[in-house]
């Protein structure tokens, strides 16, 4: 189901066989993530403590990003993440990000990806992480969020995950002035996220993409 690819930055992604698509970009698997999820969602977010909601959580490579950032800056972050189809230890083994990632980004994603289901787990000092082997087309949020990595296979790939009352339910999760970012950009998706209250920016894509979208609570 799982087959492993080399990405043009050295980073390694996966292709599933059950969506028919790659994980992450080919241009670049760290490259992508850095550039959608952190740059232009985690360093946008301010606060301190952040509460992140990942919509995808595949290979865990947002959420180490994510939590080597919150290292590096001393700040704290709480990190929910709902995948449907978690990857087995074996296919989690595919992948280089112990070798590649910069700093202690390798031995956070080890640890992440390692991290019991279903339990509030410190990964770090200033990172806790709630993994949830869950549908989020059921899912009902427990908690509010300051920002949203939506990172689902794409609307052609996986269409159940981009629906209008489900950016709703997002909406209603965020806090005021929380934001949403995706790699995604198709004129269906941003009138959905228009159509449930968001104000839509298009920003610079990650190597190989035009455009991304950042999306704010108003």
């Amino acid at each position: 189901m799982i087959e492993p690819y080399l990405t043009a930055d050295g980073s390694t992604t996966l292709f599933s066989k059950r969506f028919g698509a790659h994980y992450h970009s080919l241009h670049g698997a760290i490259l992508e993530s850095q550039h959608v999820f952190i740059s232009a969602g985690l360093q946008q977010s301010g606060g301190n403590p952040v509460k992140i909601l990942e919509v995808g959580f595949g290979t865990g490579l947002n959420a180490a990003l994510t939590a080597a950032y919150a290292l590096e800056k001393g700040i704290n972050v709480n990190y929910w993440a709902l995948e449907l189809y978690p990857l087995s230890t074996q296919d989690m083994g595919l992948l280089n990000y112990s070798n590649v990632l910069s700093n202690s980004a390798g031995s956070l994603w080890e640890s992440i990806g390692v991290a019991p289901w279903e339990t509030d787990f410190q990964i770090s000092e200033n990172f806790r992480i709630t993994k949830l082997n869950t549908d989020f087309t059921q899912w009902q949020p427990q908690n509010s969020f300051n920002l949203i990595y939506f990172d689902a296979f794409a609307p052609n790939d996986q269409p159940n995950m981009w629906q209008e009352h489900l950016f709703g339910k997002l909406y209603s999760a965020l806090e005021p002035n929380g934001i949403l970012v995706t790699y995604c950009v198709k004129g269906e998706v941003k009138n959905m996220l228009r159509q449930v209250g968001f104000k839509i920016e298009r920003l610079a894509g990650p190597p190989g993409k035009k455009h991304m979208l950042r999306a704010t609570k108003v």
